[in-house]
């Protein structure tokens, strides 16, 4: 069964970057890529199926990743949808606070291999 992955990006290259890297031709993963943590919001709340993974980044205009991320995790139906953070943001605080906020802290420029591991790890093993 195809996975949905979401993609929440203010820069359009990472978006598309994430998406040729995903939709390989294995065709295991569907990625949906949005602007905004506010366009995030109403894609869960509009969907009638949840994404499996959300790839979020946190600097951006508006509602940052951090305030998504709490959003999410604050609602009950969509609490379980595992996040990863994939930002710019590397300092140590952050990485630190990202890796109790989420599934995993990927920081930009990433690694193809690395966040292929990390999607697949995840999805194949959701948590609980």
């Amino acid at each position: 069964m195809v996975k949905t992955i979401l993609v929440v990006d203010d820069y359009a290259d990472i978006v598309v970057s994430v998406k040729q890297v995903l939709e390989d031709t294995t065709g295991e993963y569907r990625v949906i890529g949005v602007d905004s943590g506010e366009k995030c919001l109403q894609i869960l709340q509009q969907e009638a199926s949840l994404p499996d993974l959300i790839l979020l980044d946190i600097m951006m205009p508006g509602m940052s990743g951090w305030d998504v991320a709490a959003r999410i995790k604050q609602n009950d139906r969509w609490r379980s949808v595992p996040i990863v953070f994939l930002t710019a943001k590397g300092d140590e605080m952050s990485i630190g606070i990202g890796h109790l906020a989420s599934e995993d802290y990927i920081v930009k420029p990433f690694d193809i291999m690395k966040l292929k591991d990390c999607v697949r790890r995840i999805l194949t093993n959701p948590p609980e």
